[in-house]
């Protein structure tokens, strides 16, 4: 495995790390409305959603929206794994942070705002 894919994968396990944390201790939205809604009123401090959505026009103007409004916005691999990460039994496409007092450096550091 080379060295970027394996940073990569880390990398996205952390994102899913943080999602689980922050779902104890803050608030998420789920789901690209939802998600759309918190960009939109800048409550969102962390945008995730995932690469294997079909068709990819659900979550293609996220990383748009976020841009504009200087919020971090990250892509995973799999929405199964992004619904497990918040806790709902089903497939999510989006999910966004809008509390995470435990975890505001860690979505710093992962690069935005």
């Amino acid at each position: 495995m080379s060295e970027g894919l394996k940073s990569s994968k880390t990398k996205m396990a952390d994102i899913y790390n943080l999602i689980e944390r922050a779902k104890k201790s803050g608030k998420i939205e789920k789901g690209t409305n939802e998600v759309t809604k918190a960009i939109e009123r800048g409550t969102a401090k962390l945008v995730v959603y995932a690469t294997d959505v079909e068709p990819k026009e659900i979550v293609q103007h996220l990383p748009l929206l976020c841009k504009e409004k200087k919020i971090v916005c990250k892509a995973v691999d799999s929405k199964q794994k992004l619904g497990i990460s918040v806790g709902i039994p089903v497939a999510t496409s989006s999910v966004a942070i809008i509390e995470c007092k435990d975890i505001e450096k860690e979505i710093a550091s992962l690069g935005g705002k």
